[in-house]
């Protein structure tokens, strides 16, 4: 799947977990889109990468990040905040991808601008079905900010 004027996207997985790691991994390759994966483990290779420092240096920017909230070093709140307050960065859409149900983590993501909140399920098939429905729509559905160089 690309975006509809057939330019393939590049999609940031911010996710600590190596099992949520891998069923999002799944979820793309079940549906094979084709848009390109990268991952990152905690929030200060986040922002590495998003900044393009230390091993980072050659990192694309990303059109979309899935954003885990629970990560080591800098939490993923911390991480969003940096983005929606970085005027090279606000535009890319940051879909917060997390466990937490708890309404105080929906309100905070929301007030910090993030583009959508979405609870993982635990089932696979669930949270691929999940990981399916957030391609479809931003990369399908939503026309996402052209790429400036």
């Amino acid at each position: 799947m690309t975006t509809p004027d057939a330019t393939p996207v590049d999609v940031l997985l911010v996710e600590d977990d190596p099992g949520d790691e891998l069923m999002t991994r799944e979820a793309f390759e079940d549906n094979k889109i084709g848009n390109t994966l990268h991952v990152v483990r905690d929030g200060e290779e986040a922002l590495d990468f998003l900044y393009r420092r230390g091993e980072h240096t050659d990192a694309p920017r990303p059109d979309l990040i899935l954003l885990d909230l629970n990560l080591p070093k800098y939490d993923g709140r911390q991480v969003l905040e940096q983005i929606k307050s970085d005027a090279e960065l606000t535009d890319i859409p940051v879909v917060v991808l997390t466990t937490s149900a708890a309404e105080e983590d929906i309100l905070r993501s929301y007030k910090l601008h993030a583009n959508a909140y979405v609870t993982k399920p635990v089932d696979l098939d669930q949270f691929i079905a999940a990981v399916r429905q957030i391609d479809d729509f931003f990369v399908q559905v939503v026309r996402l900010p052209r790429r400036l160089g």
